[in-house]
């Protein structure tokens, strides 16, 4: 398997060379030169475990590594999370719920970075290498890339997210990592100016060379090959063909189905939900790619106006030329928008619903009183916008995307007082032990900061 850039201008990777690049020395984005197919072997997967099906769909992207190693990776990786499932799929009446925040900092991100913090370590010590890994947040992904790459020899994290734009817990989860080789950087922007600065330091390829640079945001193959596997596991659990609604943010999550499903797994509908964040949503409607300011919700980690996988999309919604996928992003980096040609169809199986904040609370009291069950307010824009899913007959399941007690102030918001959901492991944090370094939303003072801390 051989990866490429989405902007053409770099010869084909390997896998363990990809995932080390994060970002393609052009500036786009590695995909495979091509996709495998896996409809036929889809009934013997039924009898897999979770962990066993990760191991199949990872063989078949990274063929550069041993597979007894590459499976000694995977199930290290899913031996940390609490449920024996790794992903299990509840049903409430009418409602499938595929909860995917069992794993250490109780969210979906912790399925692909503690296989992804796993596999660069094994790269690095076998090379005798290092890399100095860069990362933005707007929430999950820093905790569980640092909870991923904590303590491992030859490798530095730095984190830059939005200051007062993620929740609190979501902030004492990575700021209480007391590891030498982890950095926090609260920003004085959005998160977009986070992603931004990050995207500028792996596209500099004299500062990326000289301090080893590395990323392990959605823009890592690794990630998104790793977020397949929940996909189809959901799917064989009820019955072989399926639709799914997806809190949608930097696309990634909705980006693997979407790759999925072109390996010819039955997925009939894919419901893209968006808080008030819609650009997203905006585009699947009307073909249009247009940024809009970004609005601080009680759903932070959708709190994005420019989703980095979606250059992976037009990619192979544009036939997969380099040259027509950098012709549309130059456009919408300089005018702001940006349009497919003569009003095509964005993608006949994606619904897109933008889903507001009176909307998510009400969805999440709903469902506390239809069922007893707490949802965050992520899950609960993906249940609003498969609420309004018309046409698939096939079920119907929604992602849960982090574990309620990440996001008290919603839960309370729409429940009151009197329910309380918690979590040992976020009782445990302690804001006296937090660390971070505060900077503008300057590319100069960022790259000052990671080269004096790089290793």
């Amino acid at each position: 398997m051989r990866y490429v850039s989405t902007r053409g201008g770099c010869p084909p990777l390997a896998f363990v060379d990809a995932v080390l690049a994060g970002l393609a020395p052009d500036g786009g984005l590695l995909v495979p030169a091509s996709l495998p197919t896996v409809a036929d072997q889809l009934p013997a997967w039924r009898r897999l475990s979770y962990t066993e099906l990760a191991q199949r769909l990872f063989r078949l992207y990274a063929d550069d590594i041993h597979g007894d190693d590459l499976d000694a990776i995977v199930a290290e990786a899913f031996a940390a999370f609490d449920h024996p499932q790794v992903a299990p799929l509840r049903t409430f009446g009418d409602l499938r719920v595929l909860e995917l925040f069992h794993g250490p900092t109780l969210s979906f991100k912790d399925v692909a970075l503690q296989a992804l913090g796993r596999l660069l370590a094994t790269i690095l010590a076998r090379r005798s290498e290092r890399l100095n890994v860069v990362v933005a947040t707007s929430g999950d992904t820093g905790s569980a890339a640092i909870h991923g790459l904590r303590g491992r020899d030859g490798l530095s994290i730095f984190v830059l997210y939005p200051k007062g734009r993620v929740s609190p817990l979501q902030e004492l989860q990575m700021t209480t990592v007391r590891d030498a080789n982890v950095h926090c950087l609260a920003i004085d922007g959005s998160f977009d100016d986070c992603q931004a600065m990050v995207k500028a330091m792996l596209s500099d390829a004299s500062f990326k060379a000289r301090h080893a640079l590395g990323a392990v945001n959605s823009i890592n193959w690794a990630r998104v090959v790793a977020q397949m596997s929940y996909y189809v596991y959901a799917l064989l659990q009820v019955g072989g063909r399926a639709a799914f609604a997806v809190p949608t943010g930097n696309f990634g999550n909705i980006f693997s189905a979407m790759m999925v499903r072109e390996m010819g797994v039955p997925i009939e509908k894919l419901v893209l939900a968006t808080n008030e964040n819609d650009i997203l949503a905006r585009f699947f409607q009307t073909s249009v790619y247009r940024r809009g300011p970004v609005r601080q919700t009680i759903s932070p980690s959708m709190d994005i106006q420019v989703a980095s996988n979606f250059e992976r999309f037009l990619h192979w919604r544009l036939g997969r030329d380099p040259k027509r996928v950098t012709a549309f992003m130059r456009r919408f980096r300089e005018a702001g928008e940006a349009s497919l040609p003569d009003g095509e169809a964005a993608d006949a199986g994606v619904v897109p619903v933008a889903v507001d904040t009176e909307q998510t609370l009400a969805t999440i009291a709903d469902i506390h009183q239809r069922h007893g069950y707490v949802v965050d307010p992520h899950t609960a824009v993906a249940v609003a916008a498969g609420r309004r899913l018309r046409q698939s007959s096939a079920p119907l399941i929604c992602l849960a995307a982090a574990h309620p007690a990440k996001f008290p102030e919603a839960v309370a918001q729409a429940l009151g007082d009197a329910v309380e959901v918690r979590h040992p492991a976020l009782d445990r944090l302690a804001a006296s032990s937090s660390r971070r370094s505060e900077l503008p939303v300057d590319l100069d003072a960022v790259k000052a900061f990671v080269s004096a801390h790089a290793i």
